[in-house]
């Protein structure tokens, strides 16, 4: 598990997947991502049996939350696109509990992945790709260290017309345990 001052991410097991099919069935929640036909239980197995022929570094990491009641599953996240000889990797999050969304949370396991990324993966550069109709997530990132690199225009066909998709990174020698 890897440790931070309010999330901690772990490993995902098989009795998280039930509460993905929820979250990625809200449409709130799905609206930010590129899942665009409701999902069935059956479809989320599939997905976490596959997660056996990824490499350590690609398996998603839960996000968790201590509560007055233990560690709570607020959401999800990982790297993907690992290219280990130019030492880069895409990341994804996505915080599915509504009732944690606008504290921070997102920011926190950001944070987190980061160091994992730079401190543990030796990364060099981490980046991501999000929708501009999603300023949340936007400012959540700038927020963490990440800047803008390139705007891919009208990219996405989301609820009945196109967005652009930003480009986004962060690179080793930019970043700070800090922000």
């Amino acid at each position: 598990m890897i440790f931070g001052k309010r999330v901690r991410l772990r490993g995902v097991e098989k009795k998280d997947i039930e509460q993905f099919v929820v979250w990625l069935n809200d449409p709130d929640v799905r609206n930010n991502l590129l899942i665009y036909w409701p999902m069935t239980l059956w479809e989320e197995e599939e997905w976490f049996e596959g997660l056996k022929k990824r490499e350590s570094a690609e398996k998603p990491l839960a996000i968790e939350v201590n509560t007055p009641d233990g560690w709570q599953l607020i959401g999800n996240s990982g790297f993907h696109q690992v290219d280990w000889k130019n030492s880069s990797a895409e990341v994804g999050i996505f915080i599915g509990d509504k009732d944690y969304w606008n504290q921070g949370y997102g920011s926190d396991a950001m944070r987190l992945l980061l160091k994992y990324g730079f401190n543990s993966l030796n990364l060099n550069r981490i980046y991501l790709h999000v929708f501009d109709t999603n300023p949340r997530a936007i400012r959540a990132y700038e927020k963490v260290g990440f800047v803008h690199e390139g705007r891919l225009r009208q990219d996405i066909f989301l609820n009945g017309s196109y967005v652009d998709v930003l480009m986004m990174s962060v690179l080793r020698s930019e970043w700070t345990t800090e922000k």
